[in-house]
C-alpha cells in the first residue's frame, strides 16, 4: 500500500514538472510583456533595464530553475500588469472559481449518478427515453454555446436570472463566498448548469452502461431467483459494483471542470482565475499565466491521486494483485 502510494506520488510530482516545463516554453511564443509595459516612447536603455529587472535577459534553463524554486515556496512573482504579487490575486480569485467548480460538480455527480440509475432501472421507460435524447444537448453542443443560449433564455427572455457577474458577496476571513446571499446564489445557478452539464451527461451514460452490464451478470440473476426484492439488488448490489469504474471517471471530471472553467467564466465574466488567466494571455502576463497552469495542474493531479488512492481501496482486486493474489 505504502509502495503503491509513493509511487502514485512520485508520477504526479513528474507530471507537474513536465507541466510545467510545458507551460513556461510556451509562453516564450505567446509575446514579449515588455511591449505593452513600456509606451510607445520607451528606449533602448528602458527596454534593456526593465527586461534586467523582470530576469527576462536570463537563459531559459535559469528562469524556468527560478520559477520552479520560487513556486514551492508558493511565490509566483509580481503581475506585470497589476504590479501586485501572484499569489495576492490569486487568492482573491481562486474563492470564485472553486465555488463555481463545486456547485457544478455536486449537480454532475449528483444528478448524473440518479439520472444513470433511473434510465438503466427504466430503460423501456418513455422518461428514460426522453432524459436520453435530451441528454444528447450536453454531449453535443459546446459548453460556450450552452451558455449563451441560457443567457438568452432566462436572462434575456425571460428576465429570471443575471447573466453576467457574481452577485453579492460575503467575506468570511480570507474566503468570499456568494452562497449567502440571495443575488449571488441566483448568479450561480446559470454558470454551474452551463459548466457541469456535460460533465453530468457522460457520468449519466457511463452510470447507465455500466449498470446495464452489472444487471446481466449471473450474480444478479441468482439474487432475483432467491427472491430479493428489486429495490435490494438494484442498489445494494448492482450499483455498489457499478460504482467502481465509474469513481475514476468521477475524479477526472471533476478536474475537467476545474480546467475549463476557463470557458464558462469568460461566457459569465464570472470574477474567477479562469477569466484572470484569459486577460493575462491579452496582456503577455506571463507569472498569472504561469502561476494559473501551476495551479490547475496541481489541482487536477493530486484529485486524480486521491482517485487512485480510493479506487486502491475500493476495488479488491488491486489489492489482490499489489500482494500477489494471497
Amino acid at each position: 500500500m505504502l509502495a503503491f502510494i509513493i509511487r502514485r506520488v512520485l508520477q504526479s510530482a513528474l507530471v507537474l514538472l513536465i507541466v510545467g516545463l510545458t507551460a513556461f516554453s510556451m509562453f516564450r511564443f505567446v509575446g514579449d510583456p515588455i511591449d505593452n509595459m513600456l509606451g510607445q516612447e520607451r528606449t533602448a536603455m528602458d527596454i534593456e533595464r526593465l527586461r534586467e529587472q523582470l530576469g527576462l535577459d536570463q537563459s531559459f534553463p535559469v528562469q524556468y530553475y527560478k520559477f520552479l524554486q520560487e513556486a514551492a515556496q508558493g511565490n509566483f512573482g509580481v503581475s506585470y500588469r497589476q504590479g501586485r504579487p501572484v499569489a495576492e490575486i490569486l487568492l482573491e480569485r481562486a474563492p470564485a472559481t472553486l465555488e463555481l467548480a463545486a456547485v457544478s460538480g455536486i449537480l454532475a455527480i449528483a444528478f448524473g449518478i440518479a439520472f444513470g440509475v433511473f434510465t438503466a432501472i427504466r430503460r423501456d421507460g418513455f422518461v428514460a427515453n426522453f432524459i436520453m435524447s435530451a441528454s444528447l444537448i450536453g454531449v453535443s453542443l459546446p459548453t460556450f454555446l450552452i451558455g449563451i443560449l441560457l443567457i438568452y433564455i432566462f436572462s434575456v427572455e425571460l428576465g429570471w436570472l443575471p447573466s453576467f457577474g457574481r452577485g453579492e458577496t460575503v467575506k468570511i476571513g480570507n474566503w468570499t463566498t456568494g452562497l449567502l446571499t440571495a443575488s449571488g446564489l441566483k448568479a450561480l445557478i446559470l454558470p454551474s448548469i452551463t459548466l457541469g452539464l456535460y460533465q453530468m451527461t457522460l457520468i449519466m451514460r457511463l452510470v447507465r452502461s455500466e449498470m446495464l452490464e452489472v444487471l446481466r451478470q449471473d450474480y444478479i440473476r441468482f439474487a432475483r431467483a432467491r427472491g430479493l426484492r428489486d429495490r435490494t439488488i438494484n442498489f445494494r448490489h448492482a450499483l455498489k459494483n457499478t460504482m467502481v469504474p465509474v469513481i475514476t471517471v468521477i475524479g477526472l471530471q471533476v478536474g475537467a471542470i476545474i480546467a475549463f472553467a476557463i470557458i464558462t467564466e469568460t461566457v459569465f465574466q464570472w470574477p474567477g482565475v479562469g477569466l484572470l488567466f484569459i486577460n493575462a494571455v491579452q496582456f503577455v502576463d506571463i507569472p498569472v499565466m504561469a502561476a494559473y497552469l501551476m495551479l490547475i495542474s496541481v489541482m487536477f493531479v493530486g484529485i486524480n491521486l486521491i482517485v487512485d488512492i480510493l479506487y486502491f481501496f475500493i476495488d479488491p482486486r488491486l489489492r489482490v494483485d499489489r500482494t500477489g493474489g494471497h
